[in-house]
């Protein structure tokens, strides 16, 4: 079982990012299951959101307190909150921020985890190019998918067109393909370093 915790704050999309995450895993014929955990429902307040990804039936409901993946949709939770809590060695991380690493104070963390399993994605940037929004979950989907390999970009494709229509659509997928083209191309220029 792959297991994906997202971070951001109300308004940003997290719980949307989940749903979308299991539609395109369930896409290609897996199991999955999305949940959010809330605190204070309001815009800004900090959520977190849980997708299960699996080649069987998911029994399990609680969150996740060990993640394979973290996907932080707003950066300035990395120094709130231990968005990092319980990520297995081998886990991935993406983050929206156009900040390196080292811009962003994760040089300790980065200690801890692979190179090829860490990613920056200006997420936030690409979707307000693309759809008018700094809504950054559909790029981070599809810098998801560029990063780990565990679901294809053609499967969030499949989930934006679910769960949107018209010009939404269309903008989202844009965002969602170039963030996959940027990560893609980040990734092997690590591997050619």
């Amino acid at each position: 079982m792959f297991q994906i915790r997202i971070h951001g704050r109300g308004g940003q999309g997290v719980v949307t990012a989940t749903e979308m995450l299991s539609v395109a895993a369930f896409e290609e014929g897996r199991h999955a299951q999305a949940f959010p955990s809330f605190g204070s429902e309001r815009t800004g307040a900090p959520v977190v959101a849980f997708c299960r990804i699996d080649d069987k039936e998911i029994r399990l409901r609680e969150p996740i307190m060990e993640p394979d993946a973290i996907i932080i949709q707003d950066p300035t939770l990395l120094h709130q909150i231990d968005v990092f809590a319980g990520l297995k060695p081998d886990g991935y991380v993406l983050i929206n921020s156009s900040h390196s690493s080292e811009a962003l104070g994760l040089g300790e963390l980065l200690k801890k985890i692979k190179p090829e399993r860490f990613c920056t994605l200006p997420a936030a940037e690409l979707a307000l190019k693309h759809i008018g929004r700094p809504i950054p979950n559909a790029p981070l989907l599809a810098g998801f998918a560029a990063l780990s390999g565990i679901i294809k970009l053609e499967s969030v494709i499949k989930a934006i067109n679910e769960r949107f229509s018209g010009k939404i659509a269309e903008g989202n997928i844009a965002a969602a393909t170039e963030a996959y083209t940027l990560v893609k191309k980040e990734m092997e220029e690590r591997v050619h370093a």
